[in-house]
């Protein structure tokens, strides 16, 4: 008699390594998702003044408020490929949503040096939560906005198959694919980076991170950048891959898309006199990779919308 069972257990493993694979695309695009609409707020002092001294009843009100939003959000799309079926999927989803919302919020704060460990719990609760809401209803919105056009075939066992180097998307003259890339990109920097640079945040951020603080923003600024492009499977990701331009591979796109960022991050704080050209350069080039990290994540959902 045949032994099926080596067979049975390879494709057992198979559907494992599939599924795992899933999930983590789906926790992929649910905090890019936080990221884009989370970004703006976590550059703002009075949000850290707020939380840092809430009263605990006023947390436990926003995280419900945070927690019913997402379940509204979940039930209608949520950052998942495959729709919430069941209330109790939906449910489920949108504690997800609020647990990554969390850990975006607390390691961006950690980060940006605004918790630390001389911090008190009560603050850098507080902080964490007012600071997750936002990055929570990204995360649940992460779908409705940003949806793939191959998400309607998402729960087939088969994938889509990814898009040709023939098909009318690539242009003979790549070169207008890196042009179209550059403008979106700095677009996208600009929308971001004109609301943040007048004010006073990156100022005061200047002075609390440096060091290994500062080479995290710039490693999270390419990641992230790298994610929300090329990995989240939002619109036109399979293109993007498939793209032969002069900076168009997913790293070189990444490293040089970032470098137009930080280019719009320092005209930015230019043009708005934050940027003290008599002060030593290491205060100047911390001020620029601060605010780079806004201005790449405006860049990158610049390149996905246009």
């Amino acid at each position: 008699m045949t032994d099926y069972k080596p067979y049975r257990s390879k494709w057992h493993r198979k559907r494992q390594i599939v599924s795992l694979k899933r999930e983590f695309d789906d926790l992929v695009r649910g905090v890019c998702g936080g990221f884009l609409f989370g970004i703006p707020v976590l550059y703002t002092m009075e949000v850290w003044w707020i939380g840092s001294s809430a009263a605990p009843s006023r947390l436990l009100g926003v995280l419900l408020t945070t927690l019913l939003g997402t379940y509204l959000l979940s039930s209608t799309a949520g950052f998942r490929k495959s729709k919430a079926m069941t209330r109790r999927e939906a449910f489920g989803d949108a504690v997800e949503a609020i647990a990554l919302g969390l850990i975006c919020a607390a390691l961006m704060l950690t980060v940006m040096r605004q918790i630390t460990l001389d911090t008190q719990l009560s603050e850098a609760v507080g902080k964490t939560i007012f600071e997750s809401v936002p990055f929570s209803l990204g995360v649940a919105l992460a779908n409705q906005f940003l949806r793939s056009p191959d998400d309607d075939s998402s729960d087939s066992e088969n994938p889509p198959q990814a898009p040709q180097k023939s098909e009318k998307f690539f242009p003979e003259n790549n070169l207008n694919e890196t042009i179209s890339d550059t403008s979106a990109t700095l677009l996208g920097s600009v929308v971001v980076a004109f609301s943040i640079s007048p004010t006073d945040e990156v100022t005061v951020l200047v002075s609390a991170i440096h060091g290994p603080w500062l080479m995290a923003i710039v490693l999270i600024s390419l990641v992230l950048s790298y994610s929300i492009v090329f990995q989240a499977n939002f619109t036109r990701q399979g293109q993007r891959r498939l793209q032969e331009g002069l900076f168009q591979g997913p790293l070189s796109e990444t490293v040089f898309s970032y470098l137009l960022s930080l280019l719009v991050a320092g005209a930015m704080l230019i043009f708005f006199q934050k940027l003290d050209l008599t002060a030593p350069l290491e205060i100047a080039f911390r001020q620029v990779l601060i605010l780079g990290l806004p201005a790449t994540i405006g860049g990158a959902a610049g390149r996905l919308v246009l």
